[in-house]
């Protein structure tokens, strides 16, 4: 019945997995973003100079600069549809994919700070700029570190047969695929929002939380197939890693930097030590 029903997900998993990579869809994404810049960007020229009325929205379009926040919003949302594709691979490469999010929140934050540049005043310049620059560093920080990550990352079979570890990606695969129903809810939920009251509440802590709970359950189902402690206590990590991106998310400016920083280092050194271990383990116990 599992087996019938695993079957069933993965077909569904590939056709939409097809459908996101397809180059029409890429390009498709790539036009949204260019329209929604540019329409943002006469918005608010048009608000700036009191043609039109927005309501509720005006507040927001009269900074001549949010079409960046927009954009990359819509950017940080493509993204992570690419997140939840990334999570039947592999572990490692799920997690590195959450970092890259995080960087690229990073960099929003940092845009989203220029946007509150109003006078070009030490003054009121000073602030936003400041929280620029360590955003800016910030990003940087974690896309070396990360880098690093990449370069001696190994990736290890968790079964030693490969119908086990057939049937493990195909858990993951069903994991993202709920992970995707999340995803729809979350966002139907800010959009609801939006409209009624204006905000969009850029809910990436709240799908975090979701990434927190779908990483524990791998870690439970990785339990079904292997007590190895190498492999269980990095899996383990990886979860502690998601939850310090969490933590990062939801700390205010200089603390969420040390935080998301700390926590790329803190991957490096799983995946350095993990590597070391596994150099002294005999070859057939690697799988």
């Amino acid at each position: 019945m599992l087996k019938r029903f695993l079957s069933y997900t993965n077909s569904l998993y590939e056709k939409i997995k097809l459908l996101w990579e397809n180059k029409k869809s890429l390009y498709l994404i790539s036009v949204v973003l260019v329209i929604s810049f540019v329409s943002c960007s006469i918005l608010s020229f048009l608000v700036i100079n009191n043609w039109i009325n927005l309501g509720s929205f005006n507040e927001h379009f009269k900074n001549p600069f949010f079409s960046i926040e927009v954009v990359f919003t819509l950017l940080l949302i493509t993204e992570l549809f690419g997140l939840i594709f990334m999570l039947p691979k592999s572990v490692a490469k799920s997690v590195g994919k959450q970092f890259e999010l995080l960087s690229l929140i990073f960099l929003r934050d940092a845009f989203k700070e220029f946007s509150h540049i109003t006078d070009f005043k030490w003054g009121s310049l000073q602030e936003p700029f400041i929280n620029m620059v360590i955003y800016s560093f910030g990003a940087i920080a974690v896309f070396t570190i990360l880098g690093f990550t990449y370069k001696i990352q190994k990736h290890i079979k968790l079964t030693g047969t490969e119908d086990d570890q057939e049937q493990f990606i195909r858990l993951k695969k069903l994991l993202a695929l709920l992970l995707l129903i999340a995803f729809a809810v979350v966002g139907y939920m800010d959009v609801k929002t939006l409209i009624t009251t204006g905000t969009y509440l850029h809910s990436f802590k709240a799908f975090y939380t979701v990434l927190i709970f779908s990483d524990i359950i791998i870690v439970l189902i990785a339990l079904r197939y292997t007590l190895n402690y190498n492999k269980i206590f990095r899996y383990s990590a990886f979860v502690l890693a998601t939850i310090l991106i969490r933590v990062s998310l939801s700390t205010k400016p200089y603390y969420d930097v040390i935080i998301g920083v700390v926590a790329s280092l803190f991957m490096l050194t799983v995946t350095i030590v993990h590597n070391y271990f596994l150099k002294e383990l005999p070859e057939n116990k690697t799988l």
